[in-house]
């Protein structure tokens, strides 16, 4: 059976683990130690010692659980966002996902994230945004073969006065109407379409991934200059060759099967 939404462990997955870690050992020491001391002398201590010793190890493994599942969380979606490579496999993922790496790649703007679960598939608050005191309300709409209509930004700029937010921001991997953009103008609403998305994404990727995008500005050399097999592709295992990079001018070893495949070593 799952867990009641808004349940301890998922409060406490939904913050940094060490916060979780934090919550059990001080709540453990607190239970375990703390009430038994403060009602040594009492005469409902004896009765109360056996409740407070099961409820410590209660305390400790809820904390290190939302602990071990918010660790499990913040993994999850750094290799989300790494692992993008173009709005196609953005395009492909389902709108959970969608939402966990645009929360992800705000939150790598230095943003704090709060993942609402509001919005659903069908849109609403999914997501909202902390920064220097402002806050902002993110909608994510990954609908694949349409453009996003003006009716949307007009729900949420509704829900901009209804919250007393500071700005709301609607992220679609498609574009939009006409409509929508003329009626966002003026107005503390920011419209990010795929192509805006697909960059965002790309300045805060981690350096292993921009650094495979090298490729696109590098110069092929004759494919008589492939390494030996011992240094296939790390992504596909086809052979390597050697290139150019034309902006530095250093060497080093990029997929032969460019540009299907953008492994380099």
């Amino acid at each position: 059976m799952d867990r009641a939404k808004g349940s301890l462990i998922d409060a406490l997955a939904a913050l940094p683990w060490p916060a979780g870690v934090i919550f059990g050992a001080g709540g453990f020491a607190f239970v375990r130690f703390g009430l038994p001391a403060f009602l040594q002398g009492n005469r409902f201590a004896s009765i109360f010692e056996p409740i407070a010793t099961f409820m410590s190890w209660f305390v400790l493994g809820a904390g290190l659980l939302g602990a071990t599942m918010s660790w499990m969380g913040q993994r999850q979606r750094r290799r989300l966002l790494d692992t993008q490579q173009g709005l196609d496999s953005i395009a492909a993922l389902g709108w959970r996902h969608f939402e966990q790496l645009v929360g992800e790649a705000f939150r790598r703007q230095s943003y704090t994230v709060e993942e609402t679960g509001l919005g659903g598939a069908d849109g609403g608050i999914d997501l909202i945004l902390r920064k220097e005191g402002r806050r902002v309300l993110v909608q994510c709409k990954q609908w694949r073969s349409r453009q996003i209509p003006v009716s949307v930004v007009r729900e949420m700029y509704g829900l901009l006065a209804h919250h007393r937010a500071d700005e709301v921001k609607i992220v679609c991997v498609g574009t939009y109407t006409r409509d929508a953009a003329q009626f966002a103008s003026g107005k503390p609403i920011k419209l990010i379409d795929g192509e805006e998305l697909l960059r965002m994404i790309r300045a805060v990727q981690t350096a292993p991934e921009r650094d495979a995008r090298v490729i696109e500005a590098v110069e092929p050399v004759a494919i008589a200059s492939m390494v030996g097999a011992q240094t296939a592709c790390p992504r596909c295992g086809k052979a390597m060759v050697e290139r150019n990079n034309r902006k530095t001018g250093q060497r080093f070893s990029g997929c032969s099967a460019f540009p299907a495949c953008r492994g380099v070593r």
